[in-house]
């Protein structure tokens, strides 16, 4: 069976930590262990003291108490702590689809799911995101897209590339074709709480009874670091989830546990840190992409630290980010790692003196390659 690659995974694991300036990130500049615990108003002592044991595979009591708390009637029954986001997502797919099954994916978006469904052996049908409707997608194609024997549909919301919060509408026709075709519905929430309005994109949870939430630490909470994901389902689908859990990395680590728990305690004083790093940088990026004139257009994101701009050349994206890392040293990620050719993903959640020296390095750059 063909093997479908992660390319945007294997760009940025191959570079991000070889380059000057990394542009390819799309959550805030990683809050430190010392940071968390000013924050938290905790001592690192206590982080000194715990035993490196085998953790409770599913999350400890604490945590998954911590996380179910965040949703409206769930119970720490209804979470399985990860391996970050990742994971998560994996052994989602990995549980629900059998080879032949349909998937339905909303693209653009971080290609992880679409390549799992693939991978497993699933046919996947994408129902875009449009630029011209605001990245909102169309009601007919989703409708198109989600059809009776539909297995699976995988939503992320707000959306990674392209910082967009669906609109009630979309919202509301996505849940009316998966409750038709009784799928089930996988929602990555991850960039929640990175809204630069400070308004916090309600969760999926609660509005269908076969669907999965997947979030994370590595994105609006700062501290992928501690590679924390859970999934919130059913107690039913728990029980199917945690047996291929027991394959993958059986749990995750008590250090990882034990902060991850102080840091949902904190998270309205993580988030307001998220955003206030990404209101004071993404007029750096607004000015940076108003300075080409028209060769940019784009949306503002409404979350998440990442804007997708289409450009108007004929140089590919692959070619242009090539040219960035081989002759800038600076890292940034191609649109053609989400199926959008002639489109960049811009990361603006860098310390805002580091964003403001690299953007000023790229504008120089793309003038002399962009002439070529």
């Amino acid at each position: 069976m063909t093997f479908y690659s992660f390319e945007l995974e294997r760009w940025q694991s191959t570079w991000e930590n070889q380059v000057r300036y990394n542009l390819s990130e799309s959550g805030v500049h990683p809050l430190s262990i010392g940071e968390l615990f000013a924050l938290t108003g905790g001592e690192p002592a206590e982080l000194g003291a715990l035993r490196l044991v085998y953790n409770q595979s599913d999350g400890t009591d604490a945590l998954r108490e911590a996380v179910a708390g965040l949703y409206s009637g769930a119970t720490g029954d209804n979470v399985t702590v990860t391996v970050g986001s990742a994971e998560a997502n994996f052994i989602t797919c990995w549980t629900l689809i059998e080879p032949g099954d349909h998937v339905a994916v909303l693209t653009p978006v971080y290609m992880q799911s679409p390549g799992l469904a693939r991978n497993f052996g699933a046919t996947v049908t994408e129902f875009p995101l449009h630029f011209e409707r605001g990245w909102d997608p169309d009601p007919e194609e989703v409708a198109g897209a989600i059809k009776p024997g539909t297995k699976l549909v995988i939503v992320t919301n707000p959306n990674n590339p392209t910082g967009h919060v669906l609109s009630d509408e979309a919202r509301a026709v996505i849940l009316e074709r998966v409750q038709a075709a009784g799928a089930w519905l996988l929602v990555d929430e991850v960039y929640q709480g990175a809204e630069l309005n400070g308004v916090e994109t309600p969760s999926f949870w609660g509005s269908y009874d076969k669907t999965i939430i997947v979030n994370g630490l590595s994105k609006a909470y700062g501290l992928p670091g501690l590679r924390i994901g859970w999934i919130l389902s059913s107690t039913e689908f728990k029980q199917a989830v945690v047996r291929r859990h027991d394959y993958t990395v059986i749990g995750p680590s008590p250090a990882s546990d034990y902060l991850a728990t102080r840091a949902i305690g904190v998270r309205d004083r993580i988030f307001a840190r998220t955003r206030g790093i990404l209101n004071t940088n993404y007029p750096l990026l607004e000015s940076f992409l108003r300075s080409f004139g028209t060769l940019f257009e784009w949306h503002e994101p409404d979350a998440g630290a990442i804007c997708m701009a289409r450009y108007r050349h004929s140089m590919s994206s692959l070619e242009l980010v090539e040219r960035m890392r081989a002759e800038q040293d600076i890292l940034m990620v191609p649109g053609e790692h989400f199926g959008l050719p002639f489109h960049l993903r811009m990361s603006y959640g860098n310390e805002r003196e580091e964003l403001a020296a690299a953007l000023d390095e790229v504008k120089q750059a793309f003038g002399r390659m962009l002439i070529d």
